[in-house]
């Protein structure tokens, strides 16, 4: 049944969002590397956070469906239409960060794992978000609402913070290895909170169990 389900899956991914927002992450990541002078570790660093952003914009969309509330009645529970939408685009996520990261000259570019455990929790954090506003609204196509919603969650982790909790500081910063450890809870909560509400209402359950 999972195997007959791929091309449908497939053909609803919504490209458009997702070509978009692989295109212009690739781009910012490209700035250091157009830029003439000296490395610049700091325009390499916040290159390739703008990159994140933006890739994580792009996946906010993946589970925008018109027709959600039609293929909701199919056998295939919630779950694994959604691991299907998450594994058929994991491939490609992963190769434009691979590219985004070597993009960067590697004179300006800051510690690998550090931006990829940002990167990874980022792209959680939108899909868990469309996860619960699919699970708590009638929606189809929350990706507008999320992406708004995780610009301007970005903005105020980045003013409203607290100094001992900020998740945005450079290498240098003696807060660089605390922040990531935050970033690591960040991913667990986004990740725990995902996974629990792709899960069919309760309520739906009842109304598909046949008398």
């Amino acid at each position: 049944m999972t195997r007959a389900l791929l091309p449908p899956v497939w053909r609803a991914l919504p490209r458009r969002a997702l070509m978009a927002a692989a295109a212009v992450g690739l781009l910012l990541a490209a700035v250091p590397r157009m830029r003439q002078g000296p490395p610049d570790p700091y325009l390499g660093l916040y290159a390739l956070r703008a990159a994140v952003l933006v890739f994580a914009l792009g996946l906010a969309f993946l589970l925008d469906d018109p027709a959600r509330h039609i293929t909701s009645t199919v056998p295939a529970r919630r779950p694994v239409r959604v691991a299907l939408r998450v594994a058929l685009v994991a491939p490609g996520a992963a190769l434009c960060w691979t590219t985004a990261l070597f993009l960067v000259p590697q004179d300006s570019r800051p510690p690998a794992g550090a931006l990829t455990l940002e990167a990874a929790a980022t792209a959680v954090l939108a899909l868990a978000a469309a996860t619960l506003a699919i699970r708590r609204t009638r929606t189809t196509e929350p990706g507008a609402a999320i992406s708004t919603w995780l610009l301007v969650t970005g903005t105020t982790a980045i003013l409203l913070l607290p100094h001992d909790w900020t998740l945005f500081v450079t290498p240098q910063d003696p807060r660089w290895h605390p922040t990531h450890d935050h970033w690591a809870l960040l991913l667990t909560v986004a990740t725990v909170v995902g996974a629990r509400a792709t899960a069919e209402p309760l309520r739906a359950r009842l109304r598909l169990r046949p008398a």
